[in-house]
């Protein structure tokens, strides 16, 4: 009995101190990665793809929704959500009748957003913008009358159509997201966005904006006539009881998130890009200042857009860092109205939008 005891207590201390199988051993650090990304996706990973699917998501809604209302005009809606997903603001170029309005009004209305509108005109004053204490007989004390400002989304019509001073009453807002009325700090909503919008074909009685001012708008967007099928497709909406001072009437889903835009915009601010294309978007705001035909050219703000616009438009793409590809793309509304041609190369027909892809195919693309 003794020797069966002494032998079972020695097969039990070789078994505590024999070797475990290759399944039974704990892996190593390098191990677990390795067995992550081979059976499954990483968690961090997991969360990063969740998140950019997410905004991706978020803006295929809102195209869908504009769509219901806007036919055509994919490159300036993708451009205006640029924008907005950017915390930017866009200064929309077009003649009348192209729905610069309309697509403005409609987006604030799917993304939830409180929507205001300036129509600007010569006789506007700063206080019609930014809002004025009014003394209150009743309680003898002056309450402010908040102008049309205080919204989400600004729509700022014909901003080239009011002089100088009441244009610089935007200044502030569009800068730092508050207005200072009689000595009095007022902070704006977190998703304040100016969309203003001008008509470059009729100049008389309008006031261009300063440089200073058009260096606050992130991009510039041109807005075109319609392609032959768009336009007919237009009419025969038109024709079928669409009626555009009528939004009510059209089925346009919101967005189901009433904190959408300021989580999308959390997850374009957290997206990255590349130390070669940080260098590459550098280098094309530096040749704005060395080409032959341009007077002035971009400032670092307009480096900064460029990384920021490029991030938006890469989640928006579904991709959480930004290409190349990406700053191309942006490089034309973020630099257009940046740039100041000298006298001799308008003369010569030279546009903005010609010097930049004279500078897009001379500038070297990182691999």
């Amino acid at each position: 009995m003794l020797t069966l005891w002494w032998r079972s207590e020695i097969n039990t201390v070789f078994q505590r101190q024999r070797p475990k199988t290759k399944d039974q051993r704990p892996k190593t650090k390098d191990q677990v990665l390795i067995s992550n990304s081979r059976f499954q996706i990483p968690e961090f990973n997991f969360q990063i793809k969740k998140m950019i699917d997410y905004v991706s998501s978020t803006v295929e809604h809102i195209r869908r929704e504009l769509g219901k209302i806007i036919v055509g005009q994919d490159e300036p809606i993708e451009q205006i959500l640029v924008a907005l997903l950017a915390e930017g603001h866009a200064l929309i170029e077009g003649v009348p009748g192209t729905a610069k309005t309309l697509t403005v009004k409609t987006l604030s209305r799917i993304v939830n957003a409180n929507f205001g509108r300036i129509q600007f005109t010569p006789d506007l004053m700063p206080s019609d913008i930014t809002g004025t204490n009014v003394f209150n007989v009743a309680t003898s004390a002056f309450n402010l009358r908040p102008g049309p400002i205080f919204t989400d989304i600004l729509l700022a019509d014909e901003i080239n159509r009011t002089p100088p001073k009441t244009q610089a009453a935007l200044l502030e807002a569009m800068e730092e997201r508050q207005v200072t009325i009689d000595g009095e700090l007022h902070r704006l909503s977190p998703i304040f966005t100016v969309l203003a919008t001008e008509n470059p074909i009729e100049y008389e009685g309008t006031y261009p904006l300063p440089e200073a001012q058009l260096d606050r708008f992130m991009l510039k967007i041109l807005l075109d006539y319609p392609e032959e099928a768009q336009e007919r497709q237009v009419v025969a909406n038109w024709d079928a009881g669409f009626n555009s001072r009528r939004l009510s009437d059209v089925d346009i889903q919101p967005l189901t998130d009433a904190d959408a835009i300021a989580r999308c915009r959390h997850e374009v601010a957290t997206a990255r890009m590349e130390p070669g294309v940080q260098h590459y978007a550098v280098d094309l705001v530096r040749r704005t200042r060395a080409h032959p035909f341009i007077h002035y050219g971009a400032s670092p703000r307009a480096s900064v857009a460029l990384l920021l616009c490029s991030k938006a438009l890469a989640a928006i793409r579904g991709r959480d860092f930004a290409t190349p590809d990406d700053v191309r793309d942006v490089a034309r509304p973020v630099l257009r109205h940046r740039l100041s041609l000298r006298a001799e190369a308008e003369l010569d027909g030279a546009t903005p939008d010609a010097v930049i892809t004279d500078i897009l195919k001379s500038a070297e693309v990182p691999r």
